[in-house]
């Protein structure tokens, strides 16, 4: 294949990753999960997948969006209609066609960077040695005959394997990486660090101010700026024993000396050996990982069941028919046979082999998402070193996922030549209508959501006569969205998610043309107008596919609102979970919430920073102070009328603000790009000489607590100011992405391309004044301390003679158009804007300044824009999970013990699955006694009745209501006296809402919620769901 290859028009150049380098535009959000040594291996490896159905192709379409040196697929075989299930790259005119010939192209175009090739034999075991320029072969669909001999010839010529297999709701995956396979990284985790407050002499270590170490058994970890044992400092790991949360022992530091202060532990991350032993072995004695501790017995039994499956192909031919008792009886008898013959005796429930017979030659798009997901990860796994792998087996089904609302039979789950035909064959013929008429809402069309889009037009979702899928996403596709949000491609870049992800789905299943409606608006409070209460009656379910947890709390209090069921998931890097949200049975996702985002006291990032998340904190304030906030002010001073007599007067704030209008209005406004070199050379030396003078100043490096301890020791590092340096990169970036956004706000042409040298030449012909620190100023020593330069009692604007020689300082208010600065608008992913290079350089110096490690480029633009790791193997594998979910949802089960919330950890890996939390249920005493409510899912709903008859219905239900308000309008008290109650009583609810409010109800609005208190039977108050009032409108 050629190394240039011409992809929907975007020529790009293979070579680029020969010499190590990573397209980190296209590869950002998964370089932040795997890192760039992991990415590099893996970049040199040549991978080849057999069989490619459902499975296959999922397997293949992750790695290819992964990156490998090469993808070679094999599968000579001719496409057949029932293919379609689940392959998501074959179309209706493929059939006939070698599926291997077909795919390749069009798994080719999802990576420029990966080059695809079929294999050229028509036979894989015909010549093994043909398999050695593989690192990793990948077995689909494949004979345990043909497996046992690959994966044989592979283990004992060091090359991985993989077997991977699914039979309808069933599915199994078997890895060999050989012998002393070495897992650089087995969790992906960070390593933790942390300061030591002391090393007894048996060598138990403290963490500073009891702080959680985060470290367990068996981990090592090494030191730095120990003082007192400073043979510690650098030298080779060290294992660790925990003894608490906060200590943990490092074992014999005799001949260390005494430990006298300070220091830094960091874990290291020690590489771990695996053996793996052949398939023909691990056939008779697995090794399982169990995927369901609530089917912890079951992964034994498929495992001799998928090979009776295996003996009955290679009897017959075929796999058994779909539905066949006859066929069913002859694998159970097969399987009995088996399981005599394992090392331990394997005891078989005949009901889930004969269900495993039933569905054998099913081919379901959610179990294909999940194994391939698992199943490419473990690839990556192989070649990289990264993650632990699966040792050696896993077995997975969802037999949950059955219908029960449906018969199920050998004619209604007979093959039709229908596409639907392999999903017909687990669940019959009359579900497959039931998947064909529903109306869903898919909020979110980026990487989950093009996977959900993808399996729901495999599975025939929305297809049918009353069929409707809804897709709402405002945002556009960028580069980065390439590496993991399979339907878009180069060509797409610009354009909107919703409309190109409906039209690649369409273009999939051609039968969903006409079904997609997509919206280019944010769900959220402000477009109830447009996703409107009829639209939401009119809904069957929700599909979240979002990546904040705001859009998610308002969608899931939509569906709690409109009683609709949500499938809610999300990822993080190679963790995803799944959450499904039931009527009246589950809580909902806002029932639990996540812990509250990590900030940093400003006292620690002001003066006293001691790791690089503060000093990126820091520059990402910085870009605000400098670049953000005062052109927005300058902006409102010269538009809004009074600005200085109103808004800023209540600010309370008003000196900095005054400076800032000042400067950059009159003191430092620049005129030309040389004015902006030097501005921004001046912010240098502000903030990495002269405010570090200051500090040391007010703390000298030798002063002491009232307590007499030193005063820079522990969390505070004492720093040192910086000499600019023009030769030093750091120094040089600083000035040069100061200097561009600087004149970004002034609408100055920027250098685009000026040499460096200019930049010298105006600094050199700088003057920078000499530095005295201000015996006056005072710096906040300890976060647990008043800010001594807080302003006291609001506002001081009317008796103070600073501000008012500020005011008079300032130009007349310009509201012309040629005066508006243009503030900045962060955006992490563009590489031209300086936005990353400024927080980078400031943050590296302000580094620098307290001797605190640096962070590259990569590391800071993963801080600073708090930007969420991903890769595609994990948005696949969740995905699967919510579509078996959603099959559920469909079938109209409601039991709750039938659904599965889930949460995995591909890394590790780890699989937990659980029922969900029951809905909070609660009481009160009635008329009629105690009655029992649903406290998310219960309401009142009433008529637009007039407030009197409102308040006799409930006295008639036991409940005296105490209170009534809508929204902040109080409408009702019963403490309020008859004269203010009499012209509120005739009315009705929805004018009393309107004559309160002083507002009219909005016409899109169908109902109104009403709170109230109440006292019950017993005269106590009482918790009692909400009113909703309904307007026939």
């Amino acid at each position: 294949m050629d190394n240039n290859m011409d992809i929907d028009g975007s020529a790009v150049d293979i070579g680029q990753l020969k010499n190590g380098d990573i397209d980190e535009s296209l590869y950002s959000r998964q370089l932040y999960v795997l890192g760039h040594e992991a990415m590099k291996r893996m970049g040199s490896s040549h991978v080849l997948i057999a069989g490619l159905r459902g499975l296959g192709v999922e397997i293949a379409k992750n790695i290819a969006l992964a990156g490998v040196k090469s993808l070679t697929l094999f599968d000579p075989q001719p496409a057949a209609i029932t293919d379609l299930s689940s392959q998501f790259f074959l179309h209706p005119d493929d059939v006939g066609k070698p599926r291997a010939a077909v795919t390749a192209p069009r798994v080719a175009e999802l990576n420029a960077y990966t080059p695809v090739s079929v294999y050229p034999s028509q036979s894989l075991t015909e010549n093994l040695d043909d398999l050695r320029q593989y690192q990793v072969i990948v077995l689909t669909g494949t004979s345990l005959k043909d497996q046992l001999t690959i994966s044989d010839f592979a283990h004992k010529n060091g090359i991985f394997i993989v077997v991977a297999d699914i039979f309808g709701l069933f599915g199994s995956i078997f890895t060999d990486f050989g012998k002393q396979f070495a897992i650089a990284d087995p969790t992906g985790e960070n390593p933790v660090s942390g300061i030591v407050a002391d090393i007894d002499s048996e060598g138990l270590v403290s963490a500073l101010d009891e702080t959680r170490h985060g470290l367990e058994d068996g981990d090592y970890v090494t030191f730095s700026e120990v003082q007192g044992m400073e043979s510690l400092n650098g030298s080779a790991p060290r294992k660790i024993v925990v003894k608490g949360p906060y200590t943990f022992s490092i074992g014999d530091v005799s001949g260390l000396g005494e430990y006298r202060r300070g220091g830094l532990y960091t874990q290291v991350k020690m590489p771990k050996l695996v053996d793996f032993q052949p398939l023909s072995e691990q056939l008779q004695k697995p090794e399982i990982l169990i995927s369901d501790f609530a089917k912890f017995d079951r992964p034994q039994q498929l495992h001799v069941g998928f090979q009776a499956l295996h003996a009955f192909r290679d009897k017959h031919s075929h796999l058994p028919k779909p539905h066949s008792d006859r066929d069913a009886s002859q694998v159970l008898e097969l399987a009995q046979g088996l399981a005599g013959q394992v090392e331990d005796k394997v005891e078989l429930d005949e009901k889930l082999i004969r269900e495993l017979s039933y569905q054998a030659r099913g081919d379901l798009s959610p179990m294909a998402a999940f194994f391939g997901g698992l199943a490419a990860q473990e690839v990556l796994k192989s070649v990289s070193g990264k993650f632990h792998p699966i040792v050696q087996w896993l077995y997975f089904d969802s037999l949950e996922s059955l219908p029960s609302s449906v018969e199920r039979s050998e004619d209604l789950c007979k093959p039709t030549g229908s596409r639907y035909d392999g999903q017909v064959a687990v669940f019959g013929a009359k579900f497959q209508e039931k998947l064909a008429n529903v109306n869903q809402f898919l909020v979110g069309a980026g990487a989950i959501g093009c996977e959900m889009l993808k399996n729901w037009a495999l599975i025939g979702l929305a297809t049918g006569p009353k069929g409707k899928i809804n897709v709402a996403d405002m945002d556009q596709i960028e580069k980065s969205n390439l590496n993991r949000q399979f339907l878009f491609r180069p060509k797409d870049v610009g354009k909107l998610k919703a409309d190109c992800a409906a039209e690649a789905v369409q273009a999939m299943n051609p039968e969903l043309t006409g079904k997609i409606i997509t919206f280019r608006d944010r769900v959220g409070p402000e477009t109830e107008h447009v996703f409107t209460e009829i639209f939401w009656d009119e809904l069957d379910g929700v599909t979240n596919a979002l990546d904040n947890v705001d859009a998610r709390q308002y969608v899931d209090r939509r569906c709690v609102f409109f009683r609709k069921p949500l499938v809610d998931s999300g990822t993080l890097g190679t963790k995803g979970n799944s959450q499904v949200v039931l009527p009246r049975l589950t809580e909902s996702y806002s029932s639990s919430q996540d812990p509250p985002e990590q900030s940093f006291p400003q006292c620690t990032l002001r003066s006293f920073p001691n790791k690089i998340e503060h000093t990126i904190a820091w520059a990402k304030e910085k870009f605000h102070q400098y670049f953000v906030g005062p052109p927005e002010t300058v902006n409102l001073y010269n538009t809004q009328s009074n600005y200085i007599e109103q808004s800023l007067k209540q600010a309370g704030n008003e000196i900095p603000t005054l400076q800032s209008i000042r400067d950059f209005l009159v003191a430092e406004k620049p005129s030309t790009f040389d004015d902006c070199i030097i501005w921004a050379r001046n912010q240098f030396e502000k903030e990495y000489n002269n405010a570090i003078q200051q500090l040391l100043y007010n703390f000298p490096k030798d002063s002491t607590t009232a307590s007499g301890a030193p005063f820079w020791s522990g969390p505070k590092r004492a720093p040192d100011p910086l000499k600019f340096d023009a030769s030093n990169p750091t120094h040089f970036s600083f000035v040069k992405a100061t200097a561009n956004l600087h004149a970004f706000n002034y609408g100055i042409k920027q250098d685009k391309g000026m040499p460096e040298t200019r930049y010298l030449e105006v600094m050199e012909n700088m003057i920078i004044p000499e530095f005295s620190p201000n015996p006056t100023v005072k710096i906040q020593a300890d976060e647990n301390e008043p800010d001594p330069n807080a302003q006291n009692g609001g506002s001081n604007f009317d008796d103070n003679d600073e501000l008012h020689k500020l005011v008079s300082s300032l130009p007349p208010p310009d509201p012309s158009a040629a005066a508006k600065l243009q503030p900045v608008e962060f955006e992490k992913d563009d590489d031209t804007n300086h936005h990353i290079d400024f927080i980078t350089a400031a943050s590296n110096l302000r580094a620098q300044n307290y001797a605190i490690a640096e962070a590259d480029r990569h590391k800071t633009k993963f801080i600073a824009g708090k930007i969420i790791p991903a890769i595609a193997t994990t948005t696949a594998l969740v995905t699967g999970l919510v579509v078996l979910e959603l099959y559920k949802i469909i079938d109209g089960k409601d039991d709750i013990e039938q659904y599965k919330n889930g949460f995995v950890n591909l890394a590790l890996p780890f699989f937990g699955f659980s029922e969900p939390i029951a809905s909070p249920k609660g009481e009160y005493v009635g008329s009629a006694g105690k009655v029992t409510i649903d406290k998310l899912w219960d309401r009142f709903e009433v008529e637009d009745v007039t407030l009197r008859e409102f308040l006799d219905d409930f006295k008639k239900q036991g409940l005296d209501i105490m209170m009534l308000s809508s929204g902040v309008s109080l409408l009702y008290a019963s403490f309020y006296p008859p004269s203010k109650l009499k012209d509120r009583m005739g009315l009705k609810l929805s004018k009393l809402v309107e004559t309160i409010s002083k507002k009219p109800i909005p016409s899109h609005q169908r109902n109104v919620i009403f709170e109230m208190t109440v006292e019950d039977q017993t005269e106590e108050d009482v918790e009692v769901p909400y009113v909703m009032l309904k307007l026939h409108k």
